[in-house]
């Protein structure tokens, strides 16, 4: 965590930065919330323009450049197909995205405001679940024409989990045996589709939290450092499986239900992406796993691992209510 003495040297930093993108900083505005994962920068903070206008600067590390380089490209290519709720990067007066100033890496994007979740109802709400169906629809209307050097290799949540049992085995014995009847149940339901799924351009992190929001709408989709191809049922997967995460409640509340509906009204998901919905809703909360093991957070990993056997031991049964 940042000194004080530090902080406040980034900030002058962040304002030194900001000339190269045509902007004239006149105040930091430590007041307004930022929303999205802080660890996506290494420092972020808001300015306030001259022209009013609310800039968020972030600085980042040399070794990500060009993953975030792909990310702005992905999003400034969706931005002039029309995608709504993208948030494009600035440019410098160069034309480019990525500055250097004072041996520091930066990238500067217009604050967008929200208001913040509720995190005790929102996942109830059936109106997010339309409009955060509507998003993944839209977005995957745009993106038919991708690029082909915007696009990456197909991710596969499969060789992920491989990866990541292997390095548990070793290091987390007792998890490992835990972990044994979900892997079972994933090789027989999921491992012969997996690779014939169709793939398609995802936000790959696709939860509430990575959006910012309105009382009534999406303003804007953030976070997009997993996106790439992935099997297209990938992002419907992620969010149905946070929803449960927040309460096993929510698989069967009106946000899943509404998402699912709008979803399936939409005709954007194959046959087979639909049949193994709940088996790639356990998969992906392997990547969470990791996540949890690598802060070690032993209560998050325990409370995991429930959650993926409450899933695997109602499959049949959310497949029933969700009726697809």
């Amino acid at each position: 965590m940042m000194e004080g003495k530090s902080i406040d040297t980034m900030k002058d930093a962040a304002i030194c930065a900001a000339t190269a993108f045509g902007l004239d900083a006149v105040a930091v505005r430590s007041d307004l919330n930022i929303c999205g994962s802080p660890q996506r920068s290494e420092f972020r903070c808001v300015l306030e323009c001259s022209d009013q206008r609310l800039v968020m600067m972030e600085h980042i590390l040399e070794q990500v450049c060009t993953k975030k380089q792909a990310i702005i490209d992905r999003l400034d290519f969706l931005a002039v197909q029309g995608l709504p709720n993208v948030n494009p990067y600035l440019r410098a007066s160069d034309g480019r995205h990525l500055v250097q100033m004072e041996g520091r890496l930066w990238q500067a994007s217009l604050y967008v405001p929200g208001i913040p979740l509720d995190r005790f109802r929102y996942v109830f709400d059936g109106w997010r679940g339309k409009v955060m169906a509507d998003f993944l629809i839209e977005l995957r209307k745009k993106s038919q024409n991708l690029p082909d050097d915007l696009c990456t290799n197909p991710f596969s949540i499969l060789d992920f989990i491989k990866t990541l049992l292997s390095q548990i085995k070793i290091r987390e014995p007792g998890l490992f045996m835990k972990l044994v009847p979900i892997t079972a149940f994933l090789r027989e339901r999921l491992s012969h589709v997996h690779d014939l799924l169709p793939v398609a351009l995802c936000h790959g992190d696709y939860h509430p939290l990575n959006m910012i929001w309105s009382d009534v709408a999406i303003e804007c989709v953030i976070d997009w450092e997993f996106s790439g191809t992935k099997p297209e049922n990938y992002d419907a997967a992620t969010l149905i499986g946070c929803m449960g995460m927040e309460n096993p409640d929510a698989l069967k509340g009106p946000l899943v239900i509404e998402f699912i509906s709008s979803l399936k009204d939409a005709k954007i998901l194959s046959k087979m992406s639909w049949l193994v919905l709940v088996e790639m809703i356990i998969a992906i909360r392997f990547g969470w796993l990791s996540e949890w093991l690598r802060n070690q957070d032993t209560e998050m990993i325990e409370l995991e691992t429930v959650y993926m056997n409450l899933l695997m031991e109602n499959a049949d049964t959310l497949i029933d209510l969700w009726d697809y």
